[in-house]
């Protein structure tokens, strides 16, 4: 009979579950297992976790009489109504100082409101994210925890155990009330979907402009990740062009151009528009991969709608460098944008984010981890109030020097008809945010001709707002002033 009580539950033997109680089970945490497919314990105990300490349970009364008190248990299921099917049926055989942690993709509303319902009943709730995909999860995921503030000293020594380290430190460290921590995995997870979507059009570029073979393009790319590029990212993509298939050939080259996506990336672009936030490059990497799913209609319009017939590069070398210094260029908009949004949401909903520590969390264990978030946090080390990443000076000095060959870059694609969404949305964005009188001075006034919404004068001071009668015969009543 099981005498010793365990250290941690954990619900949920999908691949990152699994490899989460490994890990703990590696830096001495004993943990009890329970899944839903009860053989799926059994068959995890005899393979996987052969040899192990890790306790397998058959039922949730028994994972929760096998664990220590104050009890925790973390749950590894499926985002939305998953989750709280789970948590119902745990809260019965919970007692109050108990804790609960769901480390899935779940978005952070639904984080908020776990966290208010379950410490109406004296529960402490968790919402983390676990970034790092099956690797990072075995051998040290980024874990970015928020929700409960009184629970976070009971799974900390666990967390930062098992967490990737960077320069020593845990790439894991409380991020916020209610729903910071998951918000936070979510603006990553829109991150990553614009680095690589932003890698795709270097990878066309580069493909289509030059004609490189995949073999080429393991090469530019291994060179890339010695640089300023230097990331996991670039780093699999040097891989992938160097995999070939059973006839000899590139494997990349045989997958269909199809992409989906899960909806951390859309999440993202929704709370950029709830929030007033422009985070443009990121929505549209999620609508490029919307536009690959169209496959059959694509193909269907490659045959009657023309494109230009450009000339290649002329000197090769110097092509590949300015697609390079776009690639930078665009990432560092990207995360800039992020950045703009995380410090909106903090205003929002009263949170109060390290943004320089969570660009450690970041910088290890991760899928966006990269030499490039060691910058972000040395811009906020050296400014905590930065408002904009752009206005640091390496990130400033660095976009002032490159975007010559960031526009020769774009300049080809524009001329070659090759599409670079990510990278020209990105360069739109740096030049409205450099420009310091834009025309929506113009919108203003169309706004006000037709719906008499009003508008600010440069020659006043602003707050104050005004109303022309633009036909001669409209009224002397305006619309209630909102900002849009």
């Amino acid at each position: 009979m099981q005498t010793e009580l365990c250290d941690i539950g954990l619900i949920g033997l999908a691949v990152m579950g699994q490899n989460l109680v490994l890990n703990m089970n590696d830096h001495g945490y004993r943990v009890a297992v329970f899944n839903r497919t009860v053989s799926k314990v059994d068959d995890f105990l005899a393979n996987e976790a052969r040899g192990t300490r890790i306790v397998g349970t058959h039922s949730i009364p028994e994972l929760v009489a096998a664990l220590e008190k104050p009890r925790r248990v973390m749950l590894m299921v499926k985002a939305g109504d998953t989750v709280d099917h789970m948590i119902d049926a745990l809260v019965p055989h919970l007692e109050p100082g108990d804790i609960l942690i769901d480390g899935g993709n779940s978005h952070f509303p639904d984080t908020t409101r776990r966290t208010a319902a379950l410490a109406e009943k004296g529960l402490l709730f968790i919402g983390t994210g676990v970034s790092g995909g099956e690797e990072g999860a075995r051998h040290g995921p980024s874990i970015m925890p928020g929700g409960n503030p009184a629970a976070w000293p009971h799974v900390k020594p666990i967390f930062q155990a098992i967490a990737a380290k960077a320069d020593g430190i845990p790439c894991c460290d409380w991020v916020g009330e209610n729903g910071a921590g998951h918000f936070v995995k979510m603006v990553h997870n829109g991150i990553e979907y614009g680095d690589m979507q932003l890698i795709c059009e270097a990878y066309q570029l580069l493909r289509d402009g030059l004609h490189l073979s995949a073999a080429d393009l393991h090469s530019v790319f291994g060179r890339w990740n010695e640089g300023e590029l230097d990331s996991y990212l670039i780093e699999i993509t040097r891989d992938i062009f160097a995999k070939k298939d059973d006839d000899g050939l590139p494997i990349v080259d045989k997958i269909l151009d199809a992409a989906g996506q899960k909806g951390t990336g859309k999440w993202t672009g929704i709370s950029s528009l709830d929030l007033g936030v422009p985070v443009t490059l990121i929505g549209e990497a999620v609508f490029a991969r919307c536009l690959s799913a169209m496959k059959d209609e694509r193909t269907a319009a490659a045959r009657v709608l023309n494109g230009p017939a450009a000339p290649p590069p002329a000197d090769r070398a110097s092509f590949i460098e300015d697609v390079r210094r776009a690639l930078y260029c665009s990432k560092m908009i990207s995360y800039a944008q992020g950045y703009m949004l995380m410090r909106e949401a903090a205003k929002d909903y009263g949170w109060n984010l390290n943004f320089g520590g969570i660009a450690l969390m970041w910088r290890g264990g991760c899928i966006i981890r990269s030499r490039f978030l060691g910058k972000i946090k040395e811009a906020f080390d050296k400014n905590p109030q930065l408002t904009n990443l752009l206005l640091d000076d390496f990130f400033s000095q660095t976009l002032n020097l490159y975007q010559v060959a960031w526009r020769r870059a774009m300049m080809h694609a524009i001329e070659s008809g090759v599409p670079a969404p990510a990278f020209s949305t990105a360069l739109a964005f740096f030049d409205g945010f450099r420009t310091e009188r834009l025309p929506a001075n113009l919108l203003q006034a169309q706004r006000d001709y037709f719906g008499a919404h009003t508008y600010e004068r440069v020659d006043k001071p602003r707050g104050q707002f005004f109303h022309t009668n633009w036909t001669g015969h409209g009224g002397r009543i305006s619309s209630s002033t909102y900002n849009a």
